[in-house]
C-alpha cells in the first residue's frame, strides 16, 4: 500500500467583521482547499505555508493550534493523509498557480461550504469556522 501526505489550510480573512474563506477550483475541475504534497525534510507547517504561497501567492499566519486530518484513497492501492491548519491571509495579491489552480474565490462560509466538491473538505471548513468563531463543540 502506497502512502502519501499533504498539508494545507483553511485560509481566511475578515472583511467588514465577516469571515471570508478561500476556495480553489483545480484544473481537474473540483473545488478544494489549498494543500499539497510534503517535500523531503519539510514540517507540516512548512508544507502548508509553501503550498499556499505557490497556489495563491498569499502570505499567511498559520495557526497550528487548529489541526484537522482527513484520509482517503485517491486511487487503488494508495492512502492519502491531508493535514489542515487555519491560516489568516496577511499579505500578497491573489494570483492562482495556473498549472494546478484554475480559479480562486473568497467566499462567505455558506457559499464556500456549498462550493467545495468533497464532504471531507466541507467538514474541515466547518471545524475551522467553529474554531475561529469560538463555537466549537466540546467532545
Amino acid at each position: 500500500m502506497k502512502h502519501e501526505k499533504s498539508c494545507g489550510a483553511v485560509v481566511y480573512k475578515i472583511e467588514n467583521g465577516e469571515y471570508l474563506f478561500l476556495v480553489e477550483r483545480m484544473t481537474l475541475g473540483h473545488w478544494s482547499l489549498p494543500k499539497g504534497h510534503v517535500e523531503s525534510g519539510e514540517s507540516e507547517a512548512e508544507t502548508a505555508r509553501r503550498e499556499i504561497k505557490e497556489e495563491t501567492n498569499l502570505d499567511v499566519e498559520l495557526d497550528t493550534e487548529f489541526r484537522s486530518v482527513i484520509s482517503y484513497s485517491p486511487f487503488r492501492g494508495c492512502v492519502k493523509e491531508v493535514v489542515y491548519f487555519a491560516a489568516k491571509a496577511v499579505a500578497g495579491r491573489l494570483i492562482n498557480q495556473e498549472c494546478e489552480v484554475a480559479e480562486l474565490a473568497w467566499l462567505k462560509y455558506e457559499q464556500a461550504r456549498q462550493r467545495l466538491t468533497y464532504a471531507s473538505d466541507r467538514e474541515v471548513l466547518e471545524q475551522a469556522r467553529n474554531y475561529l468563531t469560538g463555537t466549537a463543540q466540546e467532545i
